[in-house]
């Protein structure tokens, strides 16, 4: 069985905001959801009159099952990037001003420990009948993969306060 992409999920945004505060909020997301999470890249280029330009990979990862596993790759893209200086209540605080491309990718990635992969002729022909079987539950995986994306995104409009505070899909998945 193949590995599921499923679609992408993109975000734009231009204005102040604290980064800090958007890097926690989405780490504090992928531990809630039980994801492992890891910056796989970060790029810098030298800044022109207008900002920097930056660029980071993420990648979330969570073991389903001993056969399923989810990932979730965000990658941001972020121009015009400088530290502006803001008061609030009386008090100076260091935000960012930047235009944010932020693009979601998920995959449901199937037999991720390579079981039946290593068991020679048997292994394979054994995994082909585990992945015909766990066929009838690929619907079930994909949709909450993306729900779960889904409720990711919503986070992150909500912290860039682009939307209500609600997510209209939290009770497809069970959640209050």
């Amino acid at each position: 069985m193949e590995d599921v992409n499923l679609p992408t999920i993109t975000l734009r945004y231009h204005g102040v905001f604290d980064f800090d505060g958007f890097y926690a909020a989405v780490i504090d997301w992928a531990k809630n959801e039980g994801y492992m999470w890891h910056e796989k890249s970060f790029k810098h280029k030298v800044p022109s009159p207008e900002g920097a330009e930056q660029e980071y990979d993420w990648d979330l990862v969570k073991n389903v099952t001993e056969f399923v596993r989810y990932n979730i790759l965000i990658t941001i893209h972020a121009w015009e990037v400088r530290d502006v200086d803001i008061e609030v209540n009386g008090r100076k605080k260091s935000m960012t001003h930047a235009r944010l491309f932020i693009r979601m990718n998920g995959f449901v990635k199937w037999d991720w420990q390579k079981r039946f992969a290593k068991g020679g002729k048997l292994g394979k022909f054994l995994g082909g009948m585990y992945g015909k079987i766990m066929t009838r539950d690929l619907a079930m995986y994909i949709d909450q993969l993306y729900f779960r994306m889904g409720g990711l995104h919503a986070t992150m409009k909500k912290y860039f306060d682009m939307q209500t505070k609600k997510y209209e899909y939290k009770r497809y998945l069970g959640e209050g």
